[in-house]
């Protein structure tokens, strides 16, 4: 590891709710080429990878659920274009030869899951299958676990609180050093007490926010951010989080301009 004798142990990049085939691709190309320039030692995918609007709870509410032989084709056709998105960013890894990766189930991919549970013949579309997860060479983490993924002195889940002020409601709730997706908008909280100081924080989002791609939302507006995170460890579990903002398809880092749109 060429930054090893400086005193960092471990770099990652951090990536929230990106939720294929809704993706903003700007956004994408601009995390890729970020892992392309930074050449990370691991890669976390803080969930919602799919959007797996099909199983939505909220999505057949005012209609009538079409059988079986109707939803299978749906969701396969669905599963060819998730894979397709994280193609493009193991494409990226490969190319650095980034291999330590973490693929954290969001509320998304529950209901997948929970849709497989209720059909216990067609194990083929859990998340974990559907997407070739030990495959790509991810190690998986389950959102509804006590266990979290924790990278010396952080942890990582996709997130649990929708409130205001989501951060602090993470953090009084895990006690800990905490990272997550969920709720696509960006978030600090920190508090200091006796035993240290400890953090936060919410990491946006890469799904495309336009009103036609979220109509859930009734064109309310929305605090959405566009983001990633560079993780950097140092040999006593300490870190250090760079939140990289993603403006319109274009950020900076490093000094460098990163535009997404070529």
């Amino acid at each position: 590891m060429a930054f090893t004798n400086r005193g960092i142990t471990k770099r990652a990049i951090v990536t929230p709710d990106k939720h294929f085939p809704l993706h903003d691709k700007k956004a994408i190309r601009v995390v890729c080429k970020a892992i392309e320039m930074v050449k990370p030692d691991a890669y976390i995918d803080l969930g919602d990878t799919g959007e797996w609007e099909l199983f939505s709870r909220h999505h057949w509410k005012n209609k009538e659920k079409p059988p079986l032989e109707v939803l299978i084709p749906m969701l396969k056709k669905e599963i060819k274009v998730v894979n397709k998105g994280m193609d493009i960013i193991d494409k990226s890894l490969d190319k650095v030869n980034c291999k330590e990766r973490y693929f954290i189930q969001g509320n998304h991919e529950l209901w997948l899951d929970e849709f497989v549970d209720k059909h216990p013949y067609l194990p083929e579309f859990m998340t974990e299958n559907a997407l070739k997860i030990k495959e790509r060479g991810y190690e998986y983490w389950e959102y509804i676990s006590d266990n979290k993924l924790k990278i010396g002195k952080l942890n990582f889940t996709h997130g649990d609180y929708v409130p205001i002020h989501h951060a602090k409601k993470h953090l009084a709730a895990y006690k800990e050093n905490i990272m997550y997706g969920h709720t696509h908008d960006l978030q600090r909280f920190t508090e200091t007490g006796l035993g240290g100081t400890q953090s936060a924080w919410s990491m946006g989002c890469l799904k495309d926010m336009k009103s036609s791609k979220n109509k859930w939302l009734r064109g309310n507006l929305h605090n959405w951010n566009h983001a990633f995170a560079i993780v950097d460890w140092f040999k006593n579990g300490d870190f250090k989080v760079e939140v990289v903002e993603i403006i319109n398809g274009r950020t900076s880092l490093w000094g460098q301009f990163i535009d997404g749109s070529k």
